[in-house]
């Protein structure tokens, strides 16, 4: 298996084909763009029929040795056994349905259309970038450790991919993590997960912004080069393939949990901000998994459901972004978006190189077919089975309600905006299936809005809010970053 830019021109620096431990470390290709691979591993009915008896660690290593196929099996299968155990991923409801790692609960069935939820948030910073990030610190450490090496991270987060990284790589040799967030965006227990901590390896960097600033940053630090290099930068936002190529199990898990037969679709809608959850799922459904729809959901912050309703994709600049009560998706400028439009172009190089240049000197692009447009592809959406809606302050609100008096169970805000937003495309006789973002307590400034009480914390969180904070605040301003990561490396 060998992967390819999707900006890998005749004249990119990225034209020759890698492999996976190639791309492992890195985020974006030396030409910006992002990896994906030559073409897109199949998975027969009789995979899928042996794989419904598989555990969780089983099953990723099955899938992931597609896609890794320079990792030898011994290796690959020990790393997932590692990664996906109870111990790991069993610690936050205390249930005995948690040693499913992502157990499925059916919220409502009537009609012939069946409602349910896949849990994610099992992990220890309990959101479902654990899934993937718990992988990806073990992933890095065995590369690491094989070449004598060492990796800065150098991240950006909205909420969730920060702790959950940090979480990942605390204590991990040769790794050190330089975390942006946006300053007083995040709420105070996502704040708190990741600011307490005190590992000499964890660097937390508040960003006098918003993510898309964040995110920004990450981008002119891995475009350049030199300084990518000479300070051994890498990533684990979801420009980085290992991370997406890992959200794909769940997306088998949660089919082979729903369905009895491979003859079955099932339909997923997810919470979106950043894209890489939902491409996740795009992939899966490339492999040949019985998908029918996938529904992006996003919050007030709609970007993406602009582009699925319309064709035309229009990112907002930092002061268009609304902070809401779903801050892990106040994203206004979708990274993983690209990997979608390369298939959606015909894996045309040239055309995305274009495309996405204009998202940065024009703003966006249009894919509508109106006079005027970049194109017409918005007709072949379809093909791909993309579906979106949005949702409200108002309609979290009223969702986490719903879902506390008739299901009793209380979801968090980027949940409630998925489970609101697929209630809107549920079709009879295809399972919909809602990825969990996070757990409640993550957000317990709008439960307590929304139901009158405190969300419930897993033991060892109770006053997480309390701890000492270890962070700094700087402006979104690249040369100073830059001067940051230099000053803490030693590099």
């Amino acid at each position: 298996m060998q992967y390819v830019s999707t900006r890998a021109t005749s004249a990119s620096a990225s034209r020759n084909p890698q492999q996976f431990s190639d791309i492992l470390l890195g985020g974006l290709a030396p030409d910006g763009g992002l990896y994906l691979p030559q073409e897109y591993p199949q998975v027969t009915g009789a995979e899928l029929d042996a794989w419904r008896r598989l555990s969780y660690a089983e099953l990723a290593y099955e899938i992931l040795r597609k896609f890794a196929t320079d990792i030898p099996d011994a290796d690959l299968k020990a790393l997932t056994a590692k990664t996906y155990t109870e111990q790991v991923y069993c610690n936050a409801r205390g249930d005995e349905s948690a040693a499913e790692i992502t157990p499925l609960r059916t919220l409502e069935q009537s009609a012939g259309k069946t409602l349910i939820l896949q849990a994610l948030s099992n992990g220890p910073t309990l959101a479902f970038k654990d899934m993937a990030m718990q992988l990806l610190g073990n992933l890095f450490e065995y590369a690491l450790a094989k070449n004598n090496d060492e990796l800065n991270i150098f991240g950006a987060t909205s909420g969730d991919t920060g702790s959950a990284a940090e979480y990942a790589m605390r204590g991990k040799r040769g790794i050190r993590v330089f975390m942006l967030s946006p300053h007083k965006k995040m709420s105070a227990f996502q704040t708190a997960q990741m600011f307490s901590l005190q590992d000499p390896n964890i660097f937390n960097i508040a960003v006098e912004g918003v993510f898309d600033d964040c995110q920004d940053m990450v981008k002119a630090v891995s475009n350049d080069l030199s300084f990518k290099a000479r300070h051994k930068i890498g990533t684990v936002n979801s420009i980085n393939w290992a991370r997406v190529v890992a959200q794909v199990v769940y997306y088998f898990r949660g089919y082979l949990k729903a369905t009895t037969s491979n003859d079955q679709k099932v339909s997923f809608t997810v919470p979106s901000g950043n894209f890489g959850n939902i491409c996740a799922g795009h992939i899966s459904r490339m492999m040949g998994l019985p998908i029918d729809k996938l529904v992006v959901a996003t919050n007030e912050n709609d970007v993406l459901d602009e582009f699925f309703r319309t064709g035309v994709y229009r990112v907002r600049k930092s002061a268009e972004t609304f902070h809401t009560s779903s801050p892990s998706m106040d994203i206004s400028k979708a990274s993983n978006f690209e990997r979608f439009v390369y298939d959606l172009v015909g894996r045309d190089a040239d055309r995305v190189h274009a495309l996405f240049r204009k998202v940065e000197t024009h703003g966006g692009f249009d894919l509508s077919g109106a006079p005027g447009s970049d194109g017409d592809e918005f007709r072949l959406v379809g093909q791909y089975g993309f579906q979106s809606g949005k949702s409200t302050h108002v309609d979290r609100l009223d969702t986490i309600r719903m879902v506390a008096d008739d299901y009793g169970i209380v979801i968090d805000t980027h949940t409630a905006d998925g489970i609101k937003v697929a209630r809107e495309h549920m079709a009879e006789g295809v399972p919909m299936i809602v990825l969990e973002t996070a757990l409640a307590a993550k957000f317990n400034e709008t439960i307590l809005e929304a139901i009158g009480t405190d969300a419930e914390r897993p033991a060892g969180f109770g006053s997480i809010e309390e701890l000492p904070q270890k962070f700094v605040v700087m402006p979104a301003d690249v040369a100073r970053m830059k001067a940051y990561i230099a000053e803490h490396t030693g590099l």
